[in-house]
């Protein structure tokens, strides 16, 4: 059991007042204990003047304990606060700083609520950052006009203030918002501080409770110290974010810098080599090679035909490398004439410096095809001086064409074709420009065919190999689909009957050439201009435009297949039909002229539109079949005369013979 030091009996009477205080100091005994040696020495019939020593010392003692109690509460608050500062500097990241800073303002002042507010430049105010012990979503939301309620003046007037009753508090403005926050949350006592770096203030910092209460100046002086605590390391976490974000997009930099200076690099290594490719003489698939190696794809040249139409006319306009689907094409054009394209395969992600890359080795292609049409404008106008012979010259010693012709790769001897090319673009175009690419296609086409080209009457002339299928038409409109491609616009191409040995038969180069000519010309009266036909494509009109004059062939064209079925089966087909034609087509005068049924006729008939196509007896159709049944009756009829005369001779012959 404790032993009371101001119970003690055996104390003199002559003992100081101050000495049982004393002992109750030193036992730091609670403030009711002071009032027991008063007591007991009344109750012992002191003196007067005793009693009033005892209450003096008593007061005495009384304000001596409060003085120690205040020291050691300020110790505990500075060492918790000191405590406080050092967690703050060992913390690096931005919201574990403001979690720590709010959460040690509540655990400092023993309130139910803590909560900070951030000055936002941008709009002028501050908005709720951060809060501890808060249960309202809308009090969390908060944003404070400056003077507006508590936190707006103090973030105004860079001071403190603290109310007791919050809205019973007239100081400061209240708004419905703010209010409103404030009383879902259940706040009453607030007290606020200002976050202050220099002499700017950043925030406020907030304790409050849900109750009455007088915030003392001891606690709004510790509330003040912990935030500048805050202020410091709040701003050195910001600049130690910034720090970071810095070093972070400084990494970014540094990692794009090393792509891009790889990309330099690889850019650098691709120009020595297309410089390198220049100069000892590569061609265009060297290029395509080098270029394929550097950016890792499957990298070709192609002729204009054989790019994707659209793709390439985007390049050529946009002077790019543009995208189709998973490849890229960049267009080899000079002059406005597209010479074909690179096309990169399978590689749809390119970054801009590979893409320009790729359009350089364009460039790099189109100058190594100038170069290559440059070295060849002399073997060109070799191949056009011997054309123009061949057609002006009809007298020229065939030995020595058979040797110019060798030197250029030409084999006059093999069967050619002879083709008349013009470009029909609209008036309003540049018709020189276009005949002058015209001419070097044209060339382009001929060097590569291991044929001949001139320019001759406003248009191009070929000669050309006829080739294995031995179809003229089908080669002018082969020509005529390759020109039109390389120049863009329509190229109208006439081509002649097969030529069998030039060398041989000069003149007859002349001669296909007008064939060739007419061919051409027709096209553009039909109104097919951009097209390649031949004289067999015109039907009748080809026996006027060929030389030739091929009746048979123009008959075997048109009744061939009726004429066929009549002599496998039998059947009288080709006198049906001259009798329907005879008749005016009219099937009851056809049956009387034939002295069959009418049934018989249109079965007939029938039979003659499976085997001619369904539109045998449209005007054009009926003209040709009604031409061919005439030369056919003709060229029967003059057979037959033929056969009567042989027959006849050797008929005298034998009678003469009897006679004598």
């Amino acid at each position: 059991m404790p032993t009371d030091p101001s119970s003690s009996s055996s104390a003199p009477a002559t003992e100081p007042a101050e000495a049982p205080f004393l002992a109750l100091l030193a036992a730091d005994a609670p403030a009711e204990d002071y009032e027991r040696p008063v007591l007991r020495a009344r109750a012992e019939g002191a003196a007067p003047g005793r009693l009033a020593a005892l209450e003096r010392a008593k007061r005495q003692a009384l304000r001596i304990r409060t003085e120690l109690e205040g020291r050691r509460r300020r110790e505990a608050e500075l060492s918790a606060l000191y405590a406080t500062a050092h967690d703050l500097a060992g913390l690096r990241d931005l919201d574990a700083v403001l979690r720590a800073i709010v959460r040690r303002a509540r655990s400092l002042l023993g309130t139910e609520v803590a909560y900070l507010t951030l000055h936002d430049p941008a709009a002028g105010d501050t908005y709720m950052r951060v809060t501890d012990g808060s249960v309202s979503a809308r009090f969390q939301q908060l944003r404070l006009g400056m003077g507006e309620g508590l936190g707006g003046l103090v973030a105004q007037t860079a001071r403190p203030y603290v109310t007791d009753s919050y809205f019973h508090d007239e100081r400061f403005r209240h708004t419905g918002s703010i209010d409103a926050g404030v009383r879902d949350e259940g706040l009453v006592a607030i007290l606020g501080v200002p976050l202050m770096l220099g002499s700017g203030v950043i925030g406020v910092l907030f304790a409050a409770d849900r109750r009455e209460r007088v915030f003392e100046p001891g606690q709004i002086a510790l509330l003040a110290a912990h935030a500048a605590h805050a202020a410091v390391a709040l701003d050195t976490a910001r600049l130690l974010a910034g720090t970071r974000k810095a070093l972070t997009e400084l990494e970014a930099a540094n990692e794009i810098i090393r792509d891009r200076s790889a990309v330099i690099e690889r850019a650098s290594d691709v120009h020595d080599r297309l410089t390198e490719l220049v100069l000892r003489g590569g061609g265009v698939q060297d290029v395509a090679a080098a270029v394929a190696e550097v950016l890792h794809g499957d990298v070709a040249f192609t002729e204009p035909a054989g790019a994707p139409a659209a793709a390439l006319d985007r390049s050529r306009a946009d002077g790019h490398a543009v995208r189709d689907g998973a490849d890229w094409v960049a267009a080899v054009s000079a002059g406005g004439e597209v010479l074909g394209a690179l096309v990169l395969r399978g590689h749809p992600a390119l970054d801009p410096v590979d893409q320009r890359t790729l359009e350089r080795a364009a460039v790099v292609t189109s100058l190594l095809l100038l170069a290559r049409r440059t070295a060849g404008e002399a073997e060109q106008r070799v191949r056009g001086e011997l054309l123009d012979d061949l057609l002006d010259a009809a007298g020229r010693d065939p030995r020595l064409l058979r040797e110019r012709a060798a030197r250029v790769g030409a084999d006059l001897d093999a069967p050619q074709v002879v083709l008349a090319a013009r470009v029909d673009a609209p008036a309003a175009q540049d018709a020189a420009g276009d005949r002058r690419r015209l001419w070097s296609a044209a060339s382009h086409l001929a060097a590569t065919r291991h044929g001949l080209a001139a320019v001759r009457d406003g248009g191009a002339v070929l000669l050309l190999p006829l080739g294995p299928d031995g179809d003229p038409a089908g080669r002018a409109r082969e020509i005529a689909a390759r020109l039109g491609a390389a120049l863009h616009v329509p190229v109208t191409v006439g081509a002649s009957a097969p030529v069998p040995a030039p060398a041989g038969r000069p003149a007859a180069v002349a001669d296909a050439y007008a064939e060739a000519r007419r061919c051409r010309e027709a096209l553009r009266v039909l109104g097919r201009a951009g097209q390649g036909a031949a004289a067999a494509d015109f039907g009748f009109l080809g026996l006027l435009l060929a030389d030739t004059r091929d009746v048979d062939g123009f008959v075997r064209r048109t009744l061939g297949v009726v004429a066929d079925y009549d002599a496998r089966r039998g059947t009288e087909l080709l006198r049906t039909l001259r009798a329907y034609f005879a008749c005016g087509m009219s099937p009851g005068r056809t049956k009387d002229e034939l002295h069959v049924h009418v049934n018989t006729v249109a079965q007939r008939l029938e039979r003659v539109g499976r085997l001619l196509g369904p539109d045998w007896q449209s005007p054009a159709r009926a003209l040709e079949l009604q031409l061919a049944l005439r030369l056919h009756q003709l060229s029967s009829a003059v057979e037959h005369a033929g056969e009567r005369e042989r027959h006849s001779g050797r008929a005298g012959g034998r009678g003469c013979e009897t006679e004598e």
